[in-house]
């Protein structure tokens, strides 16, 4: 009998109002995937992106995460299996990087459990990762946007789920960061984890991912991998605006006409 998959969609339609976001969407994610959701703004990639991780109910159609709905499992079971980054980013109350990376730890923790030295370790390599190892003891108020970025992404690094779902996890990162970004996420696929991220390039999505979805803003999509998939043809009418492929040394990129 084959593994269950990490994530499992079967004929999914989302709205958000009266718009419609996708429609009879079918997808997979197993250990080793990496899924590359991209599209225009206003398309719907946040709000699918928040079906998957069971934030918003779907309009018709399932979403299984390790084999159960999300009714199915309690909160603190699904944050074992999945973790979130989202867009937006909130610290009401001082706190340090090195007590934020840890908050990753919560959902291994029992109700009145402290954080033990194994997860103090956790925290502190996942700082290590993003490069804020220097930062443990600075509060998080005083951090520029791309380093709170880096930070989130430390504190998901830090939940160590299977499954990692990133909405616009370059926002706020330099070139550099954004490799090293993709660099870590890559790492963690090629040691049995998953993930599905929002991106806006695609030409990072065709070198950091094994598959890609395309929303095409109407409801329409198209999932397949990333070679065959993103073309100039279909790129050009995702983003209506006409793009050519440049190959360089076994690089892929996408620029604009």
């Amino acid at each position: 009998m084959s593994a269950v998959p990490l994530l499992q969609v079967e004929g999914l339609e989302v709205r958000i109002g009266t718009h419609l976001v996708c429609r009879d969407l079918n997808l997979h994610i197993a250990s080793g995937d990496a899924l590359m959701i991209l599209g225009k703004n206003g398309a719907g990639k946040s709000t699918l992106l928040a079906t998957l991780a069971g934030l918003r109910a779907p309009y018709k159609g399932r979403v299984l995460l390790s084999g159960q709905a999300y009714a199915e499992q309690d909160a603190r079971t699904a944050a074992r299996r999945r973790s979130w980054l989202g867009q937006q980013r909130g610290d009401p109350f001082a706190a340090t990087v090195l007590e934020a990376a840890l908050a990753g730890r919560h959902p291994h923790l029992g109700r009145w459990q402290w954080e033990g030295e194994a997860d103090t370790r956790l925290a502190q390599s996942a700082l290590a990762e993003v490069g804020l190892q220097e930062f443990e003891t600075r509060d998080v108020q005083t951090l520029s946007g791309g380093e709170r970025q880096r930070l989130a992404i430390a504190s998901l690094l830090t939940q160590a789920t299977p499954l990692m779902l990133l909405d616009e996890p370059l926002t706020h990162l330099d070139l550099n960061h954004q490799i090293a970004a993709l660099e870590i996420l890559r790492r963690r696929v090629t040691e049995g984890a998953a993930f599905a991220a929002v991106l806006h390039e695609p030409g990072l999505a065709w070198r950091y991912g094994t598959q890609a979805l395309l929303m095409y803003g109407d409801g329409e999509t198209e999932i397949g991998a990333v070679d065959p998939l993103l073309t100039p043809e279909r790129l050009s009418r995702l983003y209506g605006h006409p793009l050519m492929r440049v190959e360089q040394a076994g690089r892929v990129a996408f620029v604009p006409v």
